[in-house]
């Protein structure tokens, strides 16, 4: 009897170690938390029905968007734009363009949303977490942001963790990637206000760090490091704007149209063979030409997607690759067809969708 209980005793005192030292590694240990818990999922079983639920209720338009583009389940992209708003809405566009990135650490160009508060501009937002909040455990930020931050000037980043920790617009993407790919490892930059010219000045530099790095680990693009740029397209509408009205040709059924028909003219500009010149008609479209901090057509990636996309463009140079070229996964809105179904999964939508307040995504794939 004194034996059984020296051995109980002994194995509680070592749970007691067992959770002490969790409990100071997790306290210890930076972790980024997640800022949207409504529109995402912060579980892995809601990630797990989530996916089921596109699968069957949209798996059809997850495969046309990949054939249509030629696209097959062995095809590796080196860029990527993808969506970042509600799971309910985005719905297929997210598996249709992240289950090609096959390699192991992402670098996610993001959009400063909130930049404005904390008087952010014209330098790149970086953070000091050691891993971010995942759903099927923590997903660690790999260690080559420190070799990244060593080669660029100093004035043209800067670390702040207030700015990636309240954004939201990389947080959405995680999920996704660490579903295809568990050990996933990513570097999160976001881009607050720049002119083109301003982008383009930090678009090279970046791109040379990034490819001094990658020589040096004998990195592959593509296969072993990927460069997936956060956007969505345009927010459109005359209600729950704010004081907004972004209903720029109306909210009736031919308002719809026309708008649609106008976003295909942006993506027309970086899909196709990229070039800078092609990149700066994307922001003659989107900002206005008096003053780059005013939306001359409201995508919120009006910064990520050019700045990701020249320094792309540049890093593609680096290598004496041939000239990246952008194929569309597809496009949708927030009111194209039925939400995915998530009420039921403790999660929800973060703004409504009608014809008064509707929003587009844009997936595109770049080899």
């Amino acid at each position: 009897m004194k034996y059984k209980h020296f051995s109980y005793w002994l194995f509680i005192a070592g749970l007691l170690v067992i959770i002490t030292c969790t409990h100071q590694y997790s306290t210890q240990t930076n972790i980024r938390p997640l800022a949207d818990t409504i529109g995402f999922a912060q579980y892995d079983w809601q990630m797990d029905s989530i996916m089921a639920r596109i699968h069957t209720k949209q798996g059809n338009l997850v495969n046309k968007s990949l054939s249509d583009g030629g696209i097959t389940e062995s095809d590796t992209w080196k860029v990527v734009i993808s969506p970042h708003d509600d799971y309910s809405y985005v719905g297929y566009l997210y598996p249709a363009v992240l289950q090609n990135i096959k390699a192991k650490t992402i670098i996610l160009i993001g959009v400063a949303h909130k930049a404005k508060l904390l008087n952010l501009e014209d330098q790149i937002i970086f953070d000091s977490y050691e891993y971010w909040q995942g759903l099927y455990g923590e997903v660690k930020v790999s260690t080559i942001r420190e070799d990244i931050l060593e080669l660029l000037p100093t004035d043209i980043f800067q670390v702040n963790d207030s700015m990636q920790r309240m954004e939201h617009s990389v947080e959405a993407i995680i999920p996704f990637l660490q579903y295809y790919n568990k050990n996933v490892e990513i570097l999160s930059l976001l881009v607050p206000y720049m002119s083109f010219d301003r982008m383009n000045k930090l678009a090279e530099p970046l791109a040379s760090a990034i490819h001094k790095v990658a020589v040096e680990k004998n990195w592959e693009w593509g296969k072993d490091y990927a460069i997936v740029i956060s956007n969505d397209a345009v927010h459109y509408g005359d209600e729950d704007w704010g004081d907004k009205n972004f209903a720029f040709f109306g909210t009736d059924s031919l308002g719809y149209i026309n708008a649609l028909s106008h976003e295909k003219e942006i993506m027309s500009t970086i899909t196709g063979e990229l070039s800078p010149e092609k990149v700066k008609k994307f922001t003659e479209f989107t900002v206005q030409e008096y003053d780059y901090k005013i939306y001359k057509w409201t995508w919120c990636g009006r910064f990520s997607v050019p700045f990701g996309l020249l320094t792309s463009i540049y890093l593609s140079k680096q290598i004496n690759d041939q000239p990246l070229s952008g194929i569309s996964i597809g496009y949708t809105t927030s009111i194209d067809r039925e939400p995915i179904k998530v009420n039921d999964l403790d999660m929800g939508v973060t703004a409504p969708a009608n014809k008064h307040h509707w929003v587009g995504y844009t997936a595109i794939g770049y080899q």
